[in-house]
């Protein structure tokens, strides 16, 4: 796993400490902040289904910068796409493109017995 992957990973309710909702009200809150520092987030379960996660401030402030890092990753490559994007489009309304095209078609084509597939520019 790359440390980018690392970062963005989300524990799943089955790796998080688990403490039923009726122990939240007997341990109290300091006993119930005892175990989310210990284990950064707890679990709260109602009748075996998950009901809430309480976290530390710390393990809250690493989910966001994780978010945000995912998000930068996704709007860095939107750029990439739209500047490729923007580069194909600005060739195709170059003056000489339509005679570029005629003769890119007028050519025969050739594989050689080979399948080409991918991108051709």
């Amino acid at each position: 796993m790359s440390a980018a992957a690392a970062a963005l990973a989300v524990p799943a309710f089955s790796a998080l400490a688990h403490t039923p909702a009726s122990d939240v009200k007997k341990l109290g809150w300091r006993g119930v902040m005892r175990v989310v520092g210990e284990q950064g987030a707890v679990l709260v379960t109602n009748h075996d289904r998950p009901e809430a996660v309480i976290l530390s401030t710390t393990e809250y402030q690493r989910l966001l910068k994780a978010a945000e890092a995912a998000r930068a990753i996704q709007q860095d490559a939107l750029q990439a796409l739209r500047e490729r994007f923007d580069e194909r489009l600005a060739s195709l309304q170059a003056p000489d493109a339509a005679d570029r095209l005629r003769g890119l078609l007028a050519q025969p084509l050739s594989l050689a017995g080979q399948v080409r597939a991918g991108q051709t520019c």
